[in-house]
């Protein structure tokens, strides 16, 4: 997709506004003169001008005046004071939200309005290894949603949903999925320096297992438990492992914290909706 007619306003800069702008740099989907980061922070505006060569600026206004898309990359809390401030998009085709829990009516000024997708990145997006879930609203049409998946796929890979509930899904499966990969890996290296290793080797090889085990079940493409029978013997070490951790009920637990998340992002995103584009304030 040809990019060189549009300008982005980010509107919040933090780390998965800067994983965005990183991945489209990288990618040459964009110059640097097509970015304009808002932040309120002067040492961050310096430092995005110094990394990357955008615009930058501490006014959210100026950035959503100029831009043919602008991404919400700020914190929920405040959208308040933002939204209002989108009555000035009035070049912009395109809406992109990457905040968590904030539903697409919050943000949508209705029907005929402005194009608004929500995406769902997880936190490999920092490094382009990540994969976004998203929708969209009615007003994005197909150039739209193409636009859309062309600039989340900065982050990694992405897949469409259209039912705006398979976000809430999408933040306790894959979105805080890299929280409970790291409580795992966390809890193996413990294990690893409580038998006699030095801290930093347990790392490494939890490292390197975690990573050659997702490589190698990518290129296998059998399922897990397939891949697990290969690695278990009868009577071995691994069978008595897998067997102390089914008795410690992992799957249930796994289960049930993955559905409180998903519950819990469901509750976070029924607020009360506030109507900002358009001047719908």
């Amino acid at each position: 997709m040809n990019f060189a007619e549009e300008t982005l306003g980010f509107v919040g800069c933090g780390v998965m506004g800067e994983a965005m702008i990183r991945g489209l740099l990288e990618k040459d989907a964009l110059a640097a003169r097509q970015i304009i980061a808002a932040d309120p922070r002067a040492a961050r505006l310096q430092e995005l001008r110094e990394r990357y060569g955008v615009r930058a600026t501490a006014d959210n206004v100026a950035a959503i005046r100029e831009a043919t898309v602008v991404v919400l990359a700020i914190k929920p809390q405040a959208l308040p004071e933002v939204l209002p401030q989108l009555g000035n998009a009035r070049n912009a085709r395109l809406v992109l939200s990457i905040m968590a829990g904030v539903r697409l009516e919050t943000i949508d000024s209705g029907p005929g309005g402005v194009a608004v997708v929500r995406a769902m990145p997880n936190t490999p997006a920092q490094i382009g290894q990540g994969i976004t879930v998203w929708t969209a609203n009615e007003a994005t049409d197909e150039a739209g949603l193409a636009l859309a998946r062309e600039l989340l796929r900065a982050f990694g890979e992405e897949l469409y949903k259209q039912d705006e509930g398979a976000l809430d899904m999408a933040t306790a499966l894959s979105g805080s999925a890299p929280a409970y990969i790291f409580l795992f890996m966390e809890a193996l290296i413990d294990v690893g320096v409580h038998m006699g290793f030095a801290r930093r080797e347990a790392e490494r090889l939890v490292l390197m297992s975690m990573s050659g085990s997702v490589a190698y079940a990518e290129r296998s493409g059998l399922h897990p438990a397939e891949l697990r029978n290969q690695v278990t013997s009868p009577g071995g070490t691994t069978a008595e492992a897998l067997y102390q951790l089914e008795r410690g009920g992992l799957r249930t637990v796994v289960a049930q914290a993955v559905w409180a998340a998903w519950q819990r992002s469901a509750s976070l995103g029924g607020a009360a909706t506030i109507r900002g584009l358009n001047g719908n304030g």
